[in-house]
């Protein structure tokens, strides 16, 4: 069964690390170590991001206990037989949201796209191979972003990182 510490620290690095960074045009706004204002207002690690105490070890434990119960807990991560599928899944989740993120791992394994990771899908995923389903699951998040930057051009400028992110889960 995977685990989530390796799948952290891999996802943590290309979420950019322990930084702090604010992009024009981002949706998310000002992110820490990945971590968006926007769309988590109320995480209590703005705390320390706010009074300037990135050094903090209780920040750096607040960041890995979001990850853990924002995302791999909600994909189920330690169900998933396979450490790269499930760092896979779980990257993608974190980069596009648990529920797209499922629901494209679903359409890969030929499961009812409901964005829940379930016993059916945890069983369609332990038939595949999972070399073959990390490829198929990289060309079908390419072909998400491309989507993204379709309906939005001033999310173009994210689709060569978004990319880069995807095909280094194949290397």
């Amino acid at each position: 069964m995977a685990d989530f510490s390796p799948a952290f620290e891999r996802m943590i690095q290309n979420e950019g690390g322990y930084r702090l960074v604010n992009i024009a045009a981002d949706r998310g706004g000002q992110t820490y170590a990945g971590i968006a204002r926007n769309f988590h207002p109320n995480w209590p690690g703005w705390r320390f991001v706010d009074t300037q105490q990135m050094e903090n070890l209780e920040l750096s434990a607040l960041v890995r206990d979001f990850y853990r119960v924002q995302f791999w807990e909600k994909i189920s991560g330690e169900l998933i037989p396979n450490q790269v599928v499930a760092e896979s899944i779980f990257d993608f989740c974190v980069n596009a949201g648990v529920s797209t993120g499922i629901k494209l791992a679903q359409i890969v394994v030929g499961a009812v796209p409901d964005g829940r990771l379930g016993p059916v899908t945890l069983a369609k995923l332990n038939d595949m191979d999972p070399a073959v389903f990390v490829l198929k699951y990289a060309l079908a998040k390419i072909a998400r972003y491309a989507e993204i930057c379709n309906k939005n051009r001033e999310q173009s400028k994210f689709l060569l990182g978004w990319i880069n992110r995807t095909v280094k889960e194949l290397v």
